[in-house]
């Protein structure tokens, strides 16, 4: 929590443009030099509040996924909705919806994430199991995956192309506080759902009979996971388009300290997405201020060692 608030003010007043605390207060408060007004309220605060919560959605939809499926290796982007919310995102670039409104894109990319919940609902069926479950979001990222290569493949206009690519690197940048009021209420009914997994989940680490025994719904507990993660990692993608990493990495990184307990896991890795995240744009700023690192760029090569150095300790813990 200490962490995710230094990172957050971190993000705030850290940057190219150098501004002082008390300016940066004034300016947030609208006072003080026009400059810095709009630099702290239209630039730093949208940027620094979706880049919390996009790491909050990753962070905790990772844990929860990690806990439903009892696999340490499971993450948001598994049963496709991220994948699909970035196929709506680039259809938009594509036919030129973007260009129509502001909002255009991220609305059209959580269409598309609500459509792969509902396709993943109708394969696994309403008493699927886990496996069915994963095997349907696999079918659905795959599907969604070969549509953005056909509609990049098929692309007329090599700047559409181009603008497709760079967005798909993801980032929270050159974001506005009407991005953040979109993505808000829809990311706060996915944080709700998940959040209330918690009893479930501890119920599933002694098997889906026990669960079962204890009065838990498995196939409302899958619901509920596939309504969160839609919402929170829809919403996310549809903002900041794709950031790998958070929801695999930081539940790793996390778990040994809530002991193993799924619904501890939950909110700590929530936070730990939102610090992890926060970091890593503040990283693209101060590294190469004067080109335009992306976020998803940085993440994966944050998340990829730091993934890799996790399975050799576990693999030396095991042996």
């Amino acid at each position: 929590m200490v962490l995710t608030v230094a990172m957050f003010l971190a993000s705030l007043f850290v940057g190219y443009a150098a501004i002082s605390v008390p300016e940066g207060l004034s300016a947030l408060f609208g006072r003080g030099n026009p400059l810095y007004v709009t630099i702290m309220q239209d630039i730093r605060l949208p940027r620094a509040l979706l880049a919390a919560m996009v790491g909050v959605s990753l962070g905790l939809a990772g844990a929860a996924m990690q806990g439903f499926l009892r696999n340490p290796l499971a993450e948001p982007g598994l049963i496709g909705v991220s994948g699909s919310a970035a196929l709506g995102a680039v259809i938009a670039l594509q036919t030129g919806l973007a260009a129509t409104f502001a909002l255009a894109l991220p609305i059209t990319a959580l269409s598309f994430a609500a459509l792969a919940v509902g396709l993943i609902l109708l394969l696994a069926g309403p008493r699927g199991s886990s496996l069915t479950l994963i095997l349907a979001g696999i079918a659905v990222s795959a599907f969604a995956a070969a549509l953005t290569s056909l509609t990049l493949n098929l692309s007329p206009n090599p700047y559409a192309a181009s603008e497709i690519m760079f967005w798909m690197m993801g980032s929270v940048a050159n974001r506005a506080m009407s991005h953040v009021w979109l993505a808000l209420p829809i990311m706060t009914l996915g944080w709700i759902a998940l959040a209330g997994l918690g009893r479930g989940l501890d119920a599933l680490t002694l098997g889906e009979d026990a669960a079962e025994a204890l009065g838990i719904s498995l196939s409302r507990l899958r619901l509920q996971l596939l309504f969160g993660t839609a919402a929170a990692v829809g919403a996310a993608t549809a903002m900041a388009g794709a950031v790998g990493f958070v929801g695999l990495v930081v539940p790793h990184i996390l778990r040994r300290f809530a002991h193993g307990r799924p619904s501890t896991l939950l909110w700590a890795s929530a936070l730990g997405g939102a610090a992890m995240v926060l970091a890593s744009d503040l990283t693209t700023r101060l590294v190469l201020p004067d080109r335009d690192l992306k976020l998803g760029v940085v993440m994966a090569l944050i998340g990829a060692p730091l993934f890799l150095h996790l399975i050799y300790k576990t693999r030396r813990e095991i042996a």
